[in-house]
């Protein structure tokens, strides 16, 4: 009767060794699928981010643009003074922004130019690139944005 159970603990340590593999195995396709989705994440368009401009503040204030994107492309501009809204509209590396209703906050001439400039220049971009942390708007001027951390 010994022997019958030898066998049987060989062979289910066979089988054991046998599901281990296959364990490991499918906790690694788990995980590439992860890394996987996640680059893609990295790769795809910032929906659902808020982003400053990489600019420097204008003289006498220490703010700098930002626009947050909603899962749906709607943004929401806080520009140098001015604020407002708009639409992302993605495809593929196309992107289309189409300025909504911009408040006048009785800005001061220079900072109501360069947002005027800004909402135009976001008006004009043609294609879209990520670059790591940040979103490159390309057309006549190129913008540049980077997500903002927490």
């Amino acid at each position: 009767m010994a022997q019958p159970s030898y066998r049987r603990c060989r062979k289910s340590g066979r089988s054991r060794g046998l599901m281990v593999s296959l364990l490991r195995l499918v906790c690694a396709a788990v995980a590439m699928l992860a890394m996987s989705t996640l680059a893609r994440a990295e790769e795809g368009f910032p929906f659902g981010t808020e982003m400053t401009l990489e600019a420097l503040p204008q003289a006498g204030s220490k703010r700098i643009p930002n626009i947050e994107i909603g899962d749906n492309g709607e943004v929401v501009l806080e520009l140098w003074c001015k604020g407002g809204k708009g639409q992302f509209s993605v495809a593929g590396n196309t992107v289309i922004f189409v300025p909504g209703q911009i408040q006048d906050r009785s800005c001061p001439p220079a900072k109501a130019q360069a947002d005027d400039e800004l909402v135009a220049a976001l008006g004009s971009v043609e294609t879209w690139k990520r670059q790591g942390d940040g979103l490159l708007l390309i057309g006549p001027k190129p913008l540049r944005f980077r997500v903002n951390g927490n």
